[in-house]
C-alpha cells in the first residue's frame, strides 16, 4: 500500500551552519520511507484503502520542505527494520523508540516526540485532575495485555497497590473504564489522546514521562541523509508544523520544552550511539 507525496520542484540544500557534520544533498528523485499502517493515530487505513495519520502527514511535511517526493509504504512493523537494512527504504517514518540496542545497529534522527505513558479516565471524574502515579494508588487500571504498559503496571504494583485488568485490545480496556469495571486505562500518550478525541465519555489524565523518544531510523552508513532529515525535523518543530499536527491528530497543544516542539542540538539523540555533536543553526532553507 503506497502513499506518495509529489512536490513541484527540487531545491538546493543550504549547508550553512552544518560545518562539523556532513549533510547530504537532496535526492532529486525523492525518498522511499515506510511505517506500520495499523498504529492509530500515527497511521491507519481509510475507507478508500489509503493510509492516514500523524506520521503520514509528517512525511508529507518533510516532502514539502525538501521539494521532492517522499513515498511511504505501509507494512508490518516487524519487517520494517530488516527492509531498511536491506536498502528497500531510505528511512522509516514509523514511530520507533530509541533504545541502546537499536542505536547500536541503526542511526536515528533527533526525537520527534516523547514516548510517554498516559492515563484515560471517565469524563468529569476526580481522577482527571490527578498529577502523579501515586494518585492512582489502590485503583483498578485497565491495560492492553502483553504491552509495555502492562509490564510497567505490574512492576509498580507492590508500591502502588493497584489492581490490573488486562484486555486483548486497548479498545476493550477503554470500554472497561466506560462500563465501570476499571477506574482508569493506561496506554501510550498518543493512543490515549486518540481515544479521548474519539470518545467524549473519557478524558486525559496524568502523563507519566519515560525519558524515551520516538525518532526516525536510518542505516548506519547513511549519516549524511540522517543529518538532512534531522535538520528538516528541527525546522518543522520551529515553524509551527509539529504543533499543528499534534492539535489535528491528538487535540493536544504541546507545551514548551517537550520534544515535539524543541530542536535537539547536534544530529541524533544525545546519549545514544550515532549522535553527532554538531554545531549548526536551525534552518528551513533547504
Amino acid at each position: 500500500m503506497l502513499k506518495q507525496f509529489l512536490l513541484a520542484s527540487t531545491t538546493t540544500l543550504c549547508l550553512a551552519g552544518a560545518a562539523f557534520a556532513e549533510v547530504a544533498p537532496i535526492k532529486a528523485d525523492g525518498y522511499a520511507a515506510a511505517l506500520d499502517g495499523t498504529f492509530a493515530p500515527h497511521a491507519m487505513p481509510t475507507m478508500s484503502g489509503e493510509v492516514e495519520g500523524f506520521n503520514i502527514d509528517l512525511a508529507a511535511a518533510i516532502a514539502d520542505k525538501l521539494g521532492v517526493p517522499v513515498t511511504v509504504t505501509a507494512a508490518q512493523f516487524s519487517g520494517l527494520i530488516p527492509a531498511l537494512q536491506a536498502g528497500t527504504y531510505d528511512f522509516l517514518v514509523a514511530p520507533t523508540t530509541v533504545t541502546e540496542e537499536r542505536a547500536e545497529n541503526l542511526l536515528f534522527t533527533e526525537g520527534f516526540m516523547d514516548t510517554n505513558f498516559r492515563f484515560v479516565v471517565p469524563t468529569g471524574s476526580e481522577a482527571a485532575g490527578f498529577g502523579s502515579l501515586e494518585a492512582f494508588k489502590g485503583m483498578t487500571i485497565a491495560v492492553n495485555k502483553g504491552s509495555v504498559y502492562e509490564r510497567f503496571l505490574e512492576e509498580k504494583t507492590p508500591e502502588m497497590g493497584w489492581t490490573i485488568v488486562s484486555f486483548g485490545t486497548n479498545t476493550d480496556a477503554i470500554q472497561a473504564v466506560l462500563s465501570g469495571r476499571a477506574d482508569a486505562n493506561m496506554a501510550g500518550a498518543t493512543a490515549s489522546a486518540w481515544a479521548a478525541k474519539k470518545n467524549p465519555q473519557v478524558e486525559l489524565s496524568y502523563e507519566h514521562p519515560t525519558g524515551l523518544v520516538w525518532a526516525m531510523p536510518f542505516r548506519k552508513d547513511d549519516a549524511a541523509t540522517r543529518n538532512l532529515i534531522d535538520s528538516v525535523l528541527e525546522c518543522l518543530k520551529s515553524d509551527g508544523t509539529m504543533v499543528a499536527l499534534s492539535e489535528k491528530w491528538f487535540e493536544v497543544t504541546p507545551t514548551e520544552g517537550t520534544t515535539i516542539v524543541t530542536p535537539t542540538p547536534g544530529y541524533g539523540v544525545p546519549g545514544f550511539a550515532g549522535y553527532e555533536d554538531s554545531d549548526h543553526a536551525v534552518t528551513c532553507d533547504f
